[in-house]
């Protein structure tokens, strides 16, 4: 039985109390070929990273006029990882290549995504910039001085590109980014614990992410008021709808 976006909240409530005794989607690795529920799903949100959060020195990158803050192109809740950023002057950017060096955690250690988790802690930095000399990320700030003690050794960035413009045609609370892997691109997704948002809880699978594997889905959504908003939530049911052949 197939959930519709024209079915009014209380019928929706009953539906799902029958629907949630399917069994849920079991193929790792594989996409979705049928609708179904999908169980232990993490969502968490994401949306363009504003400038204005950022403290770092200005700094010129490759693809964008002038000279932007230097966390904000290159740290884990930049628009490194954030994939979109919006500028001081109130313009929209993004990343456009992602090059090949990864990301780093605090220590400066090497750190990659597995299995919903990162194998040795938060990203914290794209793998190139300043370290200290004890081999930690650090960076110079607008006002002066550095993050994390002077730099000592700078790795060149490669292949890090950015651009003008939103990355895709993404709209707030209606785009997700997904592992394409297992909910293909262009799915409709019905997400119980945004079933107030203005699409009653359905979204598109819009977007794609490096950190986004398996049973993981980020919401796009605005940016909230101050630094480090944004929810995540383990261990959720949504129910997804693949695109017809």
């Amino acid at each position: 039985m197939a959930l519709s976006r024209s079915i009014c909240l209380p019928a929706l409530a009953g539906l799902l109390l029958l629907l949630t005794t399917f069994p849920a989607a079991s193929a790792e690795g594989k996409p979705i070929k049928r609708e179904r529920w999908l169980s232990g799903v993490l969502l968490t949100e994401y949306f363009p990273a504003p400038e204005s959060w950022f403290v770092g020195k200005r700094v010129q990158a490759f693809g964008l006029a002038g000279r932007h803050r230097v966390d904000w192109l290159y740290s884990g809740t930049g628009m490194s990882m954030e994939g979109d950023g919006v500028g001081l002057d109130g313009g929209r950017f993004h990343i456009d290549g992602l090059g090949s060096q990864g990301w780093v955690n605090a220590d400066g250690k090497r750190t990659r995504p597995s299995g919903g988790a990162w194998s040795a802690g938060s990203p914290y930095w794209r793998a190139v910039g300043w370290r200290n000399r004890n081999g930690r990320v650090t960076y110079p700030l607008e006002q002066g001085g550095w993050s994390r003690g002077r730099g000592v050794r700078y790795i060149r960035p490669r292949g890090i590109t950015f651009a003008s413009g939103p990355s895709r045609p993404l709209h707030y609370y209606r785009s997700i980014a997904v592992d394409p892997s297992l909910i293909p691109l262009g799915s409709r997704v019905y997400i119980p614990a945004y079933r107030k948002t203005d699409d009653r809880g359905w979204f598109e699978a819009a977007d794609v992410g490096g950190a986004i594997a398996g049973h993981h889905v980020d919401v796009y959504r605005p940016p909230p008021p101050q630094p480090g908003g944004g929810n995540s939530t383990p261990n959720q049911r949504i129910y997804v709808v693949p695109p017809k052949r």
